[in-house]
């Protein structure tokens, strides 16, 4: 029985023609390994889908889970504009909205410009709904001089609702984190630890030269397009990790087993098959899994990109085969025992690991995240 702090998932995904993650210029995102220039898709845009992936297995459906916002707009949009349309007096709401920018976003929190998109769960947008509805119910100066108060005290204010509260910060920050730089106490570490994906092959890519052509002009008196554009397209086999550590999960779900299970479920579902693309309507950038490897143990965990600091040809048959030969030698030399289930199209053997379906994959890494043992 293998003791199991941690599940790491590594993945292959294989797209043609797409442009899944671009940079400030509109290029592909890449990075340079092992002398090689390839393709990457950043981990910030896979967390973004999945979190926001509507689906079967979509996270938002997890029954008791609390969902989030990131907003630099959570106090205009959830807070005040209730109290507005309750035509309360413009200049306690004034009052008001100033305490509650300041307290959420920092001390320059009142000027849109100065506040970064935060992350807040239900129940703390609830907790600052009404505490602002409250203070806005009592007569002007009372009203103003609460705003005022509620502001110094509003450490203190949110803590006590934290502390009385399950998961305060929702589901997303449970999983992925959160920084709050006004205010240290209400950072959450990440559970689910996510690295950018990148091609385990050079890049692939060409400029795609297009077109576009008027309906309405008339082709004899000018044949050519009405407008001549051209964007950047790239092909690759990606590999993917993902580490959930169990402990910190536990701890940022008060402690429910049977939570963390769900979510890992759902998670390794994600994972197969929620593409992190753009351009949807002229790329159809949509694919599945080829690979997937889910390892339990714990031992620190350990990427296996390794495999690929030469890149090896550009299928998933010679990207299976480097990641077996690498995966042995690591059995060998650490002798760390993680147990394994795997899913793989081409039924390609994985050292010390029973194949199974995606359904099968998932399963097994519920099981393993809510007994802690594999």
């Amino acid at each position: 029985m293998t003791a199991s702090r941690f599940l790491q998932i590594h993945s292959l995904h294989g797209y043609s023609a797409v442009l899944l993650n671009r940079d400030d210029s509109g290029l592909a995102k890449r990075i340079e390994y092992g002398g090689r220039m390839r393709t990457r898709i950043s981990s910030q845009c896979l967390k973004r889908h999945w979190r926001v992936a509507d689906s079967v297995h979509a996270l938002t459906r997890i029954d008791g889970a609390p969902t989030a916002t990131r907003s630099r707009e959570i106090v205009t949009l959830e807070v005040m504009r209730p109290l507005r349309e309750a035509d309360h007096d413009e200049d306690v709401a004034k009052a008001v909205e100033k305490a509650f920018q300041t307290a959420v976003y920092g001390d320059k929190g009142d000027q849109r410009s100065n506040r970064q998109p935060l992350l807040l769960g239900a129940p703390e947008i609830e907790f600052l709904a009404k505490e602002a509805s409250r203070i806005a119910a009592l007569p002007a100066p009372e009203a103003k001089a609460a705003a005022e108060s509620w502001l110094k005290d509003s450490r203190q204010n949110m803590k006590a609702m934290r502390e009385q509260c399950r998961l305060p910060g929702g589901l997303v920050a449970a999983l992925f984190g959160r920084m709050v730089t006004s205010d240290v106490e209400a950072n959450i570490d990440a559970a689910v630890h996510v690295a950018h994906a990148f091609t385990v092959h050079r890049e692939e890519s060409e400029s795609d030269y297009f077109t576009v052509v008027d309906d309405l002009r008339r082709i004899e008196d000018d044949p050519g397009a009405d407008h001549i554009g051209e964007t950047e397209l790239t092909c690759g086999l990606f590999y993917g990790y993902v580490v959930v550590d169990r402990d910190i999960l536990l701890r940022n779900l008060a402690g429910d087993s049977e939570m963390a299970g769900e979510v890992c479920r759902r998670l390794i579902h994600l994972i197969a098959t929620v593409t992190p693309g753009a351009k949807l309507g002229s790329t159809a950038p949509y694919g599945y899994a080829s690979w997937m490897m889910a390892e339990a143990g714990d031992r620190q965990p350990r990427s296996l990109a390794e495999a690929f600091r030469r890149p090896c040809r550009a299928t998933t048959q010679a990207a299976e085969s480097a990641l077996s030969g690498h995966l042995e030698r690591l059995d060998e030399t650490y002798e760390t025992s993680e147990a394994r289930r795997a899913m793989s199209l081409g039924r390609a053997a994985v050292p010390r690991a029973e194949l199974v379906s995606l359904t099968g994959l998932a399963g097994w890494a519920a099981d393993v995240m809510e007994r802690g043992h594999a």
